[in-house]
């Protein structure tokens, strides 16, 4: 994992503005005791979640999309790391771990690229790469039984999430097989062909390499739902989904049933929970909709989720604060931040039920 870039506890105080009479996430939160050795680090910590970032945008351009989802991450840890440490939620309980930084691959491509073709093709092979990376990252905090909490990049990620937890909960003995299942929010079911890795086919290709076994999308918009996919994901007996239209237009479902629906259809296994910022009305993503769910929606997904799921991980994804097209929203961070808490929320709840 070259591309990976432990926090010191000096750089996470320098984002973090202390203020007297008051305590901040950021001087609160736990960060590797031995940064040379990743392992030890993540067993020497007492803290249960691990928060990782993956500020790339080179899945999303493999799939012929805008770029802009490398720029989430710093604003998230902006925001996060100076919220107020309470009863609420304890930093203590949180290890910063660190975050990837792929920016020299995106620029060897860019840079030697004869054409746009050659440029995609380049950028799925680069998410292969990545793939590798994370998944060895998410590995080891699984196998560690600690969740990670993943957030920045394109969904690509979502490959990495589903193999490294598979691979880890298996290693420490949670799980008979190397095979979970997910729960997506999500305007697109992220299942396009095997035609090279991008962040529009992680979840096809978590299937086809048996990592993935049951998989659910909450309001996917059928505008974006292409035939092939249709006919694809209506004939898999471990594929589910209830679309925005159903939800909202319709109304055959409640936004809440729709939720209790997609935990009790994964609920036999550990599930990573996803969130693609897309389907949430006027994010700005490279999927940007004025029509989707609401921040509200969004944070009662997560928590509803992380109460009623046996959680494997939380990957946030598909974000950014400001695009390759000079599309800019400042507050990208701050609403990623909104939601991370509620999950930590919700965890930690549900452990002091036990």
């Amino acid at each position: 994992m070259k591309h990976l870039k432990i926090f010191s506890k000096k750089e996470i105080l320098n984002i973090t503005h202390m203020r007297r009479f008051e305590t901040k996430l950021g001087e609160m939160v736990q960060v590797a005791e031995s940064p040379g050795n990743i392992e030890l680090s993540i067993q020497q910590s007492k803290a249960p979640f691990v928060i990782v970032g993956i500020p790339e945008d080179i899945g999303i351009k493999g799939n012929l999309g805008i770029g802009g989802a490398d720029t989430a991450f710093l604003p998230f840890l902006q925001s996060f790391l100076n919220t107020q440490s309470n009863d609420f939620l304890h930093g203590e309980e949180i290890f910063m771990l660190g975050h990837f930084d792929f920016s020299e691959i995106r620029e060897l491509i860019e840079k030697n690229s004869a054409n746009y073709e050659e440029r995609v093709h380049a950028y799925r092979q680069a998410t292969s790469m990545i793939d590798d990376e994370v998944e060895q990252l998410i590995n080891i905090i699984t196998r560690n039984q600690k969740i990670p909490i993943v957030v920045g990049g394109g969904h690509n990620n979502a490959y990495g999430c589903i193999k490294g937890a598979a691979k880890g909960l298996y290693s420490s003995g949670l799980l008979p097989i190397a095979s979970i299942n997910a729960i997506n929010l999500d305007a697109h079911a992220d299942y396009r062909p095997l035609e090279g890795r991008h962040s529009g086919n992680s979840f096809r290709y978590a299937e086809e390499d048996g990592y993935l076994e049951k998989y659910c999308i909450i309001a996917l918009h059928e505008n974006y739902l292409t035939q092939n996919m249709w006919l694809d994901i209506a004939n898999n007996p471990f594929i589910d989904f209830i679309t925005f239209e159903d939800i909202f237009i319709h109304e055959k479902k409640t936004f809440r049933q729709s939720l209790v629906h997609a935990c009790t259809f994964t609920g036999q296994n550990h599930c990573g929970i996803e969130l693609d910022l897309d389907s949430i009305e006027n994010v700005l993503s490279s999927a940007f909709t004025p029509v989707g769910v609401s921040p509200i929606h969004a944070r009662q997904y997560v928590q509803y989720a992380a109460q009623n799921c046996q959680v494997a991980y939380l990957h946030i994804c598909e974000g950014a604060t400001h695009l390759a097209d000079n599309r800019k929203s400042p507050s990208t961070g701050k609403l990623i931040s909104y939601i991370v808490s509620d999950f930590l929320k919700a965890m930690i709840e549900k452990s002091h039920m036990k």
